[in-house]
């Protein structure tokens, strides 16, 4: 009796023992760190040959890359799909991701796709295959995933990741609260890396004159610094004149947010507008054409839509920019995005112009409207590439403290347009 006793004990102990095995080993499966890249199996899609129209709706915000890709973020997972012409999101062409680490950000150029962790760790992808190019440790951002349901804010104003040109190659500039580092886009060298101060700083962007800016208010005035992007070295420390006591500063003339900017402005407390600034290579120079807030800079174009009047002007010639056109015939309009050769103006019943910044002359125009979906919605963030248009549409009235469900139209709130 007493040996049949001790039996069933040694067995219940030994059961245990390998409950608790299976459920550590199961456990460090689940949590332990992991990355999963899904490499293409298919053909790169070709290149899309698009008249101009409403192309389809998404769920989630893309990035065009190279012409044949649509690149999307999610909170773990960075991946694509394609053709870029497609009606609505498809099978991924390939995919990555990463546990447990965040998207921070995402950015590309060329065929190279780069995605910045909550970690620090900067991940490059080949678009054409979806393969690991290069992974180094780069500054941690001050959070990980902050962007709402569309992802947007991921890859569309990346928080604390920009790129320009620097000499012969594209550069990588990557800002955290405690260092700010540049890498070479092909291969991930580190460039130059500096410490710096996140609380008394602000990044501004990288210039189209090959230079990072922030707006450095540590121990002093307030003053844009701008770093030369192949050494990392301050060159420049500019405050505008008869700036107010508390300004600030916008970069303007973007290819998307804070990246390869053609100018600034600075405004002050209770301004409606501010003062243009255009970022030449001695220095900025004073546009005034850039004041008003709703105006916009397209390499060298000042567009603006005010009134019911749609100008273009020159951004360097004259006082205030000798205008070079006027258009009175589109009614009340507003520009919800730039490219270098386009400008794309939104009506209020949601139709979508787009006109040359040279000219004014009309390129295209449609209703932004999907299937059933209707014209009662407002326009959200906006971000346009190589022909193509996308815009959030948000419930009317938008409320941005809504909750995703309330603040978007529907579950693919994502309309993208050739233009």
């Amino acid at each position: 009796m007493g040996l049949t006793t001790g039996r069933r004990r040694i067995v219940a102990v030994v059961s245990v023992a390998v409950m608790v095995a299976v459920t550590a080993i199961t456990a460090y499966r689940v949590l332990a760190p992991a990355e999963v890249s899904t490499t293409a199996r298919g053909e790169y899609p070709a290149a899309a040959e698009r008249e101009a129209g409403v192309v389809g709706r998404l769920p989630v915000a893309p990035l065009i890359v190279d012409g044949r890709l649509r690149v999307y973020a999610a909170q773990r997972q960075v991946y694509a799909d394609g053709p870029v012409d497609a009606r609505h999101r498809g099978t991924p062409y390939w995919s990555y991701r990463r546990w447990p680490a965040e998207v921070s950000g995402v950015v590309a150029t060329g065929t190279t796709v780069v995605s910045h962790w909550s970690d620090g760790k900067l991940v490059a992808l080949d678009a054409r295959t979806g393969q690991v190019a290069w992974q180094v440790d780069g500054p941690a951002p001050a959070q990980g995933w902050t962007a709402r349901r569309t992802g947007a804010g991921a890859v569309w104003s990346p928080a604390g990741l920009f790129h320009a040109e620097a000499g012969d190659s594209p550069t990588l500039v990557v800002s955290g609260p405690q260092r700010l580092a540049a890498f070479a886009f092909d291969d991930g060298r580190q460039l130059w890396s500096t410490e710096v101060d996140g609380a008394c700083r602000t990044d501004v962007g990288t210039t189209s004159t090959g230079r990072f800016a922030s707006l450095d208010r540590c121990g002093g005035p307030a003053v844009v610094e701008f770093r030369d992007l192949r050494s990392g070295e301050p060159v420049d420390r500019w405050e505008p004149p008869g700036a107010a006591a508390e300004w600030s500063v916008t970069p303007v003339g973007c290819l998307t947010e804070g990246v390869r900017c053609g100018g600034l402005r600075v405004t002050g407390p209770g301004d409606d507008g501010g003062r243009g600034w255009l970022l030449a290579a001695d220095g900025p120079v004073a546009a005034p054409a850039l004041d008003p807030a709703d105006a916009e800079l397209t390499g060298e174009w000042v567009v603006r839509a005010a009134d019911g009047v749609v100008t273009g002007r020159s951004a360097r010639d004259g006082e205030d920019g000798e205008e070079v056109w006027r258009r009175t015939d589109l009614g009340p309009v507003r520009i919800v995005a730039v490219q270098p050769d386009r400008v794309h103006l939104v009506t209020e019943t949601n139709d979508l112009i787009t006109v040359d910044p040279a000219t004014g002359a009309e390129r295209s125009r449609f209703v932004l409207n999907v299937g059933a979906d209707g014209v009662g919605w407002t326009p959200g963030a906006a971000y346009a590439s190589g022909g193509y248009l996308a815009v959030e549409r948000l419930r009317q009235p938008s409320a941005s403290d809504a909750d995703d469900q309330r603040y978007f139209l529907t579950s693919e709130p994502l309309v993208l347009a050739a233009t």
